[in-house]
């Protein structure tokens, strides 16, 4: 690491300080505080660009903020705290202690533990490399969504599912092959036309344009309802609920998937967001007052390349 001189002209402390005013840089330096890490990792960690990654580590490395070392042809980067100047120590500290509880840095936090789990292992146990390699075979072979595919099986097939907000029928696609039959909800004809011609394939989706706050179906006449990141959208979402609720039969689930309780508010002018995410707070009390007696939430695994908010998957169940 280069010396930082915190006592030497003016114009190279507030060249330092100037590091921690970029949010993308304070971010950088939060993970690589909690382990090394290589511009990919970093990349995907973050949700960044690689080049945009590599900029903020050079600059953070100029100024003596991180360490480099080379491995191979791999760069790796760390920020050892307690080599740091004690000004820019405290300085960082308390940076961090004020900021790291944002939802934007827990998202991050979430992601790198995705990043270390996805680490070959050096370990030369038996099991431990076969594992390993068995896991690296097996992508290889199969890729690696026919799980989720897989599980759909456990649904039951005289099932009929309301697929809420359908928009172009990706839940209704995967649902229909599984279910005696996938009623796609939206209020957009526009959606309900593509919907139809993607999944003409299918003779088992019913089509219905309709306000999710007000269904056209009859009570209790569904046995399972999902909704796909359509709650943020809606201006009155324990109203959705409460519905979902009306047309379930007794002992029905909902699925409920969408974004954690975030701060990107551009969402809101850029694509008509009512809600910046939910915490499962909410969710308990939307269980609470419509008519459910048990829910499960839980916080989805990020997917590689996916640049938005984390995610998570709440199923909520009907009285019986």
């Amino acid at each position: 690491m280069s010396e930082p001189n915190p006592t030497g002209r003016p114009d190279e402390w507030l060249s330092n300080l100037a590091q921690l005013g970029d949010l993308a840089r304070v971010r950088l330096l939060l993970l690589v505080e909690r382990t090394e890490l290589g511009v990919g990792e970093l990349a995907t960690a973050a949700q960044l660009p690689q080049s945009t990654v590599s900029r903020h580590l050079k600059a953070l490395h100029e100024h003596g903020w991180i360490a480099k070392r080379s491995e191979g042809t791999a760069s790796l980067y760390r920020l050892p705290v307690d080599a740091l100047d004690p000004d820019l120590r405290r300085l960082w500290e308390t940076t961090r202690d004020r900021l790291e509880s944002s939802p934007v840095f827990v998202d991050d936090a979430v992601r790198l533990k995705e990043v270390l789990a996805s680490r070959r292992s050096d370990s030369q146990a038996f099991f431990g490399r076969i594992g390993g390699e068995w896991h690296e075979v097996r992508h290889e072979l199969f890729g690696t969504g026919f799980g989720a595919d897989a599980m759909l099986g456990l649904l039951d097939p005289d099932w009929v599912v309301a697929d809420l907000g359908c928009g172009t029928g990706d839940a209704a696609e995967r649902l229909a092959p599984i279910v005696a039959e996938v009623v796609a909800v939206d209020r957009e004809q526009a959606m309900l036309e593509a919907s139809r011609k993607r999944l003409a394939e299918f003779g088992n989706i019913r089509f219905v344009e309709g306000d999710l706050l007000d269904l056209d179906l009859e009570s209790e006449s569904v046995d399972a309802a999902v909704m796909m990141l359509v709650l943020h959208h809606l201006p009155e979402p324990e109203a959705a609920i409460a519905e979902a609720a009306r047309i379930l039969r007794p002992g029905g689930v909902l699925l409920v998937v969408d974004m954690v309780a975030h701060d990107r508010d551009t969402y809101q002018l850029t694509m008509g967001h009512e809600h910046l995410g939910f915490e499962e707070s909410t969710i308990l009390e939307f269980r609470d007052r419509c008519g459910f007696d048990r829910v499960s939430w839980r916080r989805l695994r990020p997917m590689p390349g996916g640049k938005g908010p984390g995610l998570f998957a709440a199923s909520l169940f009907k009285r019986a």
